[in-house]
Parts: structure tokens; sequence; C-alpha cells
């Protein structure tokens, strides 16, 4: 296992950086939260021209067969401009229920999740744990019943995956899907109600295991995040200049800016190792420190820009957003230390 990227991976990261810096800059995605917060315009050049929707796809359903790394190096992009697409609900979450179905009624399925003709979202809450992972709906007679919270990506996902029995059910029509307040305005969650929408059993499905898989590569959504918030604290602080000097010249500053990058190297150091190595125990120590590192990156960053920080009008509060909701995502911190301990056999108090 290399903690190193590769050649391909950086080709990869400079051709959706490239893209996400001429259509979707930070002010633009501000622009986008008043309205229509996915930018699905942007999505479909993602999914056609650089092919992200499908690179965990298996070549034999026209997807790219590529690893969770690669995945990994679109999401340190999407967190680092907080881009309002469907990638991880779609392309990671929802793919990844789909794989372990095998041959079956879900290949055409995958084959247009491939392409980008048609997004997915996974029915299940936003902050569900992988250490608590449960149905929340009922099938009676291929027919589902239920209601389901705090679900990211409903609202524009063609196709609704529903876990129920160890099984996942594809629904195409027959939901009522309503979005709901969010903290993190750039992604949406919504509210989806079944019932007795009709449902087509598309093959078996661990759910613990996809949110385990999901809570590992967005570990490396946090550290796009996290990197964004110090790069650009540190060009602010070279910039700004107070008592006739740049503030980053203040010894305080620096030592707070270099505890922060410390921070965020060991982050990626965490989230490369659970893209790489994708075990239990690699994802449990990504999310028990990246989700606490976005939030304290973000954090520096408002602070440090000073007033021009508090605003509406500057970006940063989006990536704090972002970074906040991201930590009770997929299990809390906590969730994940406590699973940590289970794994290493760490004994607990008495």
């Amino acid at each position: 296992m290399t903690l190193l990227y590769s050649e391909v991976e950086e080709e990869l990261r400079a051709a959706v950086r490239g893209l996400l810096a001429d259509r979707c800059p930070p002010a633009a995605v501000l622009k986008r939260i008043e309205s229509e917060p996915y930018d699905l315009d942007l999505w479909k050049t993602l999914a056609g021209e650089i092919g992200v929707a499908g690179l965990l796809i298996p070549e034999q359903y026209g997807g790219a067969g590529a690893s969770a790394s690669e995945a990994a190096v679109v999401l340190e992009e999407l967190g680092r401009g907080v881009a309002p697409v469907p990638f991880f609900t779609s392309s990671v979450l929802a793919t990844r229920a789909l794989l372990p179905t095998g041959p079956g009624s879900g290949d055409a399925l995958l084959e247009e999740l491939a392409e980008g003709r048609k997004t997915a979202a996974l029915v299940v809450p936003f902050a569900a744990s992988p250490y608590r992972a449960g149905a929340a709906v009922r099938l009676e007679d291929g027919r589902l019943t239920g209601t389901v919270t705090g679900v990211a990506g409903a609202d524009v996902a063609d196709v609704l995956l529903v876990p129920v029995g160890g099984r996942v059910h594809a629904v195409e029509g027959g939901a009522v899907v309503r979005v709901v307040p969010s903290l993190d305005q750039t992604r949406p969650v919504a509210t989806v109600t079944f019932d007795g929408a009709e449902a087509r059993d598309v093959g078996e499905c661990d759910l613990a295991e996809v949110l385990r898989f999901g809570a590992g590569l967005l570990a490396s959504e946090q550290l796009g995040v996290a990197e964004w918030c110090l790069d650009t604290t540190l060009a602010y602080v070279r910039e700004r200049h107070q008592f006739a000097r740049p503030i980053g010249s203040f010894q305080a500053i620096k030592h707070r800016l270099a505890d922060l990058w410390l921070d965020v190297v060991r982050a990626r150091a965490a989230a490369r190792s659970a893209a790489t190595d994708g075990s239990a125990v690699s994802v449990a120590v990504a999310q028990s420190w990246n989700a606490g590192v976005a939030v304290h990156a973000a954090e520096e960053a408002l602070q440090l820009h000073g007033g021009i920080g508090m605003t509406w009008e500057h970006p940063v509060h989006l990536y704090l957003k972002r970074a906040k909701a991201a930590e009770i995502a997929l299990g809390t911190p906590g969730d994940h230390r406590a699973a940590l301990a289970s794994l290493v056999d760490v004994p607990g108090p008495e």
C-alpha cells in the first residue's frame, strides 16, 4: 500500500480542478445556493467528458473500473470547491450499493449511471452510522411504505435505491421527495416518503459495508475542505497588513497556521489510507481525525480572515457548513472512535 498519488491520479486531479476553477469557483457556488444549489450542467460535464460518474463501475458495465483511490482524488477536488454535484451520493454511495448485486436486474442501471444518463440516491439518512445500519421502510408484495429523513441527493436522483432486509430495491416513481432545511446549502437533504410505491429488487446489499465504504471516502472530501481553508488563509495573511506588516508575520498567527498545516498533513495520510486500504480500522481512523480537522480548518479560516470572514459574501461560511454537516454524516467522530477502540481491542471504561 502506498499513500503517494499516482500519475494517473494527478492527471485526474488536474482535469477536475481545471474544470471546477472555470465553471464552479466559490463565487458561483454562493450565487447558486440562493436558488438552485445543484449545478447539473457541471455534473453532465464531469460525468460525460471526464468520466467521473463511472469511476467505481466495472468496465463490463461501461465504467472505468477504477479503484477507490481515484474516486478519493475526485472527492478531494470537489471538497476544495464545495462543488454542488451529486458525485458522492450517486457515484459513490448509490453505486456501491449496486455493485455487489452481480449479474441481474441492476446491470442496466449501472450502465446508465456509468454514462451519467441517470443519477441515483441511497435512501438512508445521511447521518446514518455504519455501526447501526438499519432500514426505515417496509416492503410488502413489492411495494414500499415508510418515511426516511435526511436523505442526501434524493431531490436530484432519477432512481432511489432503498435497502430493505439485506436487499436493495429501485424506485423510479411513486415516492414523495420533499427538500428540508439543511445546514449545508451545497448538499441539500430531503424527506422521502413511500406510500405503496412499486419497487424493483436489484440484488443483495450489505448496508453497513456500503456506509463504511462511503465514510472512508468522505474523509477525502473533508481533506479537500481543509486544504482549501488552509491555502486560502495562507494567501490572505500574506496580503492583509496591520501595523505596516503582513498579519502572517505575527508569531501567534504563524503558530496557529503551522499547527493547522500539521493537522492537514495527518488528515491526508488518514484519507489516503482509508481509500487505498479500505479496512474497518483505516476508515474509523480517518473519520475519527478528518471530520474534526475539516471543522477546525474552516473555523480557523473564518477567524483569521477577520471581519470579511464573517460576511455572507465571503465563501468561507460554505466550507464551515460543509465541514459541520459532514462531521455527523455516516457516523460521528465519537461513533468511529468507539468502533476503533473495539476493533483494536482497547478496553473501555469499567
